[in-house]
């Protein structure tokens, strides 16, 4: 997959269903989550589990189990070439790739961000770009909602109808066009914590 942002020529290149997620955000959440658990339930935390993790963004965003084809676009700063605190972790060796599972394929490309366009430009031109593909049906979006949230969710309620869109955020998000879900519930289970040792 090239650059989300061009729209251009990309419709057909994307899948019914797409995750977007600004992966350097993703990382400071999970390091965070990963501090703060630590201290809590006083044991160390491993990274997350990234394949595990797609899973539970997948049925959140309402997929059902079966052959569904799945594209998940990371975009990262130029500087990072891996996660810090997710696993698989190498952003080169990710791309390109793909696993298969009880929900379907999931297909993973990682793109940039090159030195001539903020993080939270890149985001929301791939994102606008998304909303007029004529492919995706359905839209999980995990960006970093307390920098550009504002912007995202202008986004989504300007969109035309027809794509199911869902935004993965820390605290519940308010607006139209989207359906909202808990970012830290997914991670967690990715994390490995668990109920029982939050009680």
């Amino acid at each position: 997959m090239n650059n989300p942002a061009q729209a251009e020529g990309q419709t057909t290149a994307w899948q019914p269903n797409v995750i977007l997620v600004d992966a350097d955000y993703l990382d400071a959440v999970a390091f965070d989550l990963i501090v703060n658990f630590e201290r809590m339930i006083g044991r160390r935390i491993p990274p997350a589990d990234l394949c595990h993790w797609l899973d539970c963004i997948a049925l959140d965003g309402g997929l059902k189990a079966g052959d569904n084809q799945i594209q998940v676009a990371f975009l990262h700063g130029k500087e990072k070439t891996a996660f810090d605190n997710v696993r698989p972790a190498s952003f080169a060796e990710l791309d390109g790739q793909a696993f298969k599972d009880a929900l379907g394929e999931f297909q993973m490309s990682c793109c940039p961000v090159e030195p001539i366009v903020s993080a939270a430009d890149l985001f929301c031109e791939s994102l606008s770009a998304l909303f007029e593909a004529k492919g995706v049906e359905r839209l999980m979006v995990v960006g970093n909602m307390e920098e550009y949230g504002d912007r995202v969710r202008s986004l989504c309620a300007k969109a035309e109808r027809g794509k199911e869109v869902t935004l993965f955020a820390m605290q519940p998000q308010t607006g139209r066009g989207f359906y909202s879900e808990i970012l830290g519930y997914s991670l967690m289970s990715a994390l490995g914590i668990s109920h029982e040792e939050l009680k």
